[in-house]
């Protein structure tokens, strides 16, 4: 190999000097060692690319042979080629080999396709095609010309062996990658009766590349679905075994497709070994084409809430793996299985990532909303199935009711809610909104850690007194999507320990007593001592409208931030400094009555009373008290005076 021009440049003439035109220069072996270790960062990807240029070779042969039948030789079935990819391990010489029985390369050819970098034969042939016919006319993956190059990541010497279809002569190509090569002619019997043998003799670091494992499992994660079948053989002298059969499952009729086909698909493409609890196969045609398979696990995978982790549905580009790091769908969405196969998404140089386009834009809006919308139907169709789904990726759905008002609607309808009525079955928006009190102008709401706690919620005793449904959410994305601004059909979403609970204009339930906030002198005079008494914690103290049974509880200024979202912020070292909560105060309870009695000579006990009172909210709200030594000396206190 050597130095070639990279590009011309001219110097600007002057009056008293003519321009000269000189060569940029370029050191040929740095650069092959800069492609090799630059434009790579898997040295895996070797073998997808040879996968890929011999799967080409053979895409070429099925095109050329239209117009000239004979390149198919005796080899041909009903005219058609009659196309496979032979991969043969050798440990004992360290080689592993390449055939294809495709369109095969003159002398010329090679000097032209491997010599010069950057010069892709499939290029070349794509634009030939598009000059005769007016468009590509061939389903072919190669573009850049640099993929052969990634070979001499893990080899230290390459040999190509090739014979062009319909030719008399062969020739072999070879080179270390150190920045020349050679090309001789080979004789017949050594040479494929028709197509290209690539021999990669391995480094010693590369020598796993001749065990059957491992190179079996990277030919069905990265190229097992290529359009050409691919056969191994573990020594030069065993049996050739089929590894991957030239038909991509996803661009078969779905009446071909057996529910184990789909179930085996899943496993394999998921690493997971449970049924898939949806499956969602179509192809998407118009101005923009591309397949989808897709599925929903039947169960949770472990890492589901890494902060790090990023979906898992891969990407191909005409059956070819490119990718799963690609953003094909939302974060939300994360939990979804399968894969994406486009005809023309735009690729970089290396084909390891895509490049930014208004189609992959286009591809993740109609993905997603082909999914929501497929979630959709099975609610409808088969409720307990759906719910079973949500159970497990309910907590994930929810982050896009915070991060997608494009599509908040349709997640606020697939939403699903254990609810104060419900007695632990699934409730949806729709359902609740049609239970609505009369009267009734918000969703009202509990955000927490837990469920248990969060039913035994003091602030809930007013709204059941009325019958009010209360969604329970005890996720911890819940503090979050409820503050951003949702409401459903003009009715907003309320927390009960937000603010007062303005509930006087909704009717009791038959016999409940009513929650009031009016209070005796004797109550109003307590309750202004213990707001003096608790100044330092607390931003107001006032009789209580949502509290039955409970003395006291904390909630949330009107104004203020949810106090659960407060925590969930402060514990993840976010919060600016907490806010001051409410103390409500329960008028009609027979201790705040006793309390509020106690006479101005029994000021020591009153103000235990109030910091107690204090306490015992912030544990009913799954709090420890502030200071847990005076907790525990106040309470001393009382039972000694109780006892005494």
């Amino acid at each position: 190999m050597t130095n070639q021009p990279v590009q011309a440049a001219e110097t600007q003439p002057s009056d008293t000097q003519p321009a000269e035109t000189h060569a940029f220069e370029a050191d040929v072996s740095r650069l092959l060692h800069m492609m090799v270790h630059s434009v790579y960062s898997d040295k895996t990807v070797f073998l997808r690319e040879l996968i890929s240029n011999a799967a080409d070779a053979c895409e070429k042969l099925r095109y050329e042979a239209l117009s000239a039948p004979e390149l198919l030789g005796p080899d041909s079935v009903g005219g058609e080629a009659r196309t496979q990819i032979a991969i043969t391990l050798d440990p004992d010489a360290k080689t592993l080999t390449i055939e294809d029985n495709g369109i095969g390369m003159t002398a010329e050819d090679m000097g032209e396709a491997l010599g010069t970098i950057a010069r892709s034969g499939t290029k070349a042939f794509m634009d030939r095609i598009a000059a005769s016919t007016g468009s590509d006319g061939a389903q072919l993956i190669g573009q850049f010309g640099v993929g052969f190059y990634s070979a001499f990541m893990v080899a230290s010497k390459v040999d190509v062996v090739s014979r062009r279809a319909g030719a008399d002569t062969a020739s072999v190509w070879s080179s270390d990658g150190l920045g020349t090569y050679t090309i001789a002619p080979v004789d017949l019997a050594d040479a494929p009766a028709r197509g290209t043998r690539v021999v990669l003799h391995l480094l010693e670091d590369a020598t796993s590349f001749t065990e059957r494992y491992t190179v079996e499992r990277l030919i069905k994660d990265q190229s097992g679905h290529v359009p050409v079948p691919i056969t191994l053989r573990e020594t030069p002298d065993a049996e050739p075994v089929e590894i991957a059969d030239g038909a991509a499952l996803w661009t078969k009729p779905k009446s071909e497709i057996s529910t184990e086909d789909y179930a085996d698909f899943y496993r394999s493409v998921s690493g997971q070994f449970d049924e898939p609890a949806l499956t969602l196969h179509y192809r998407a045609e118009g101005l923009h084409e591309y397949s989808v398979l897709a599925y929903v696990p039947g169960a949770k995978p472990f890492d589901l809430f890494d902060p790090d982790r990023n979906g898992r549905m891969k990407l191909y580009v005409k059956r070819v793996f490119i990718t799963d790091d690609a953003e094909v769908l939302p974060r939300y969405l994360r939990f979804m299985r399968g894969l994406v196969d486009s005809s023309d998404l735009p690729l970089n140089v290396s084909r390891e990532m895509i490049q930014e386009s208004p189609m992959l834009a286009a591809i993740r809006k109609g993905v997603t909303g082909r999914v929501l919308g497929e979630l959709d139907k099975l609610a409808t169709r088969d409720a307990d199935a759906y719910a079973k789904i949500w159970e497990n990726f309910g907590a994930v759905l929810k982050e896009g009711l915070y991060e997608d008002f494009e599509r908040r609607e349709a997640l606020l309808k697939l939403a699903r809610f254990k609810t104060t009525t419900s007695a632990g079955a699934w409730r949806s928006v729709a359902d609740y909104v049609a239970a609505m009190k009369d009267n009734q102008t918000a969703i009202y709401y509990a955000v927490g850690t837990d469920l248990d706690r969060l039913e035994a919620s003091p602030q809930l005793e007013g709204f059941r007194a009325r019958g009010i449904e209360v969604l329970l959410l005890p996720d911890s994305v819940d503090g979050f999507w409820v503050t951003a601004g949702i409401d459903h059909d003009g009715k907003p979403f309320k927390s009960v320990t937000q603010g007062a609970a303005d509930l006087g204009l909704i009717p009791l339930v038959d016999g409940a007593e009513a929650p009031t906030a009016d209070t005796t002198p004797q109550v109003a005079d307590f309750i202004a001592f213990v707001k003096t008494t608790l100044a330092d914690a607390v931003s107001e103290v006032r009789a209580s409208e949502r509290l039955t049974d409970s003395s006291a509880c904390l909630v949330a200024a009107d104004s203020g931030m949810d106090r659960q979202l407060e925590r969930i912020l402060a514990a993840s070292g976010q919060a600016m400094p907490a806010a001051k909560p409410v103390l409500e105060i329960n008028p009609r309870s027979a201790l705040i009555a006793k309390l509020a009695a106690l006479g101005e000579d029994e000021t020591a006990l009153r103000e235990d009373a109030a910091h107690l009172l204090f306490d015992e909210a912030q544990i009913a709200d799954g709090e420890r008290p502030v200071d847990a030594r005076a907790f525990s000396a106040r309470l001393s206190r009382l039972f000694t005076r109780a006892l005494g």
